[in-house]
């Protein structure tokens, strides 16, 4: 029997039904492998124990056979070895939890493994969007916010552009297939920012127009 965590979703991703009038343009979530070499820096940390490998084993094999240093050295491939599965474990449990949503008027992130939350980006809160392409076709969509909206930098964490702590930029992390994801935010964006928003105003003598 199948479990799923989420199944209290009404909408896969997200908290709520979709109001009337919205509807789902993408879906998709990072990829566990490019977020562990990006996020989790799991290529510097293999060779930091590489490094330690090597150093060991060279010490040793001045005092002793060639043979018995890298026997010296096996406890740090396997420290290695160990270090890198467990940052790879972290990457795999936040990529299975997250499911990014791009809908006809704003971008979802339901994130979090332990503590989940949704954040709701409006397009009309999203200043620009910047798309850091790899040569394998992931990439990372990163979103500066305007306006007074803030969101904390370790609390969205790794679903952010590095080393924005001061003004956090959400992004979506190592997704498949970045250029297409971006082109489709930049129509929907661009669709809804262009459509007139109407509100009512009052003016001094009570009456109530409509105002664009």
């Amino acid at each position: 029997m199948s479990h799923d965590d989420f199944n209290f979703e009404p909408v896969r991703g997200l908290p709520e039904a979709l109001p009337e009038g919205e509807h789902i343009l993408w879906q998709g979530a990072p990829d566990p492998r490019r977020l562990a070499r990006e996020a989790l820096a799991l290529r510097w940390v293999a060779g930091y124990f590489a490094l330690l490998t090597v150093w060991r084993v060279g010490v040793s094999s001045a005092d002793v056979p060639f043979g018995i240093a890298l026997m010296h050295g096996l406890p740090f491939v396997v420290s290695g070895i160990i270090a890198c599965g467990i940052l790879y474990g972290i990457a795999y449990v936040q990529a299975r939890s997250t499911v990014y949503t791009l809908t006809n008027k704003r971008v979802a992130m339901r994130i979090g493994a332990a503590l989940t939350m949704t954040l709701n980006l409006p397009y009309v809160c999203i200043g620009t969007a910047k798309l850091d392409l790899k040569s394998s076709g992931h990439g990372t969509l990163a979103f500066e916010l305007i306006g007074e909206t803030r969101i904390s930098y370790l609390m969205s964490w790794p679903h952010v552009r590095p080393w924005y702590v001061a003004r956090t930029q959400p992004a979506l992390r190592c997704i498949p297939d970045a250029e297409n994801v971006a082109r489709i935010f930049a129509d929907a964006a661009e669709t809804r920012i262009s459509q007139p928003r109407v509100e009512r105003v009052e003016t001094h003598d009570g009456d109530a127009v409509a105002a664009e």
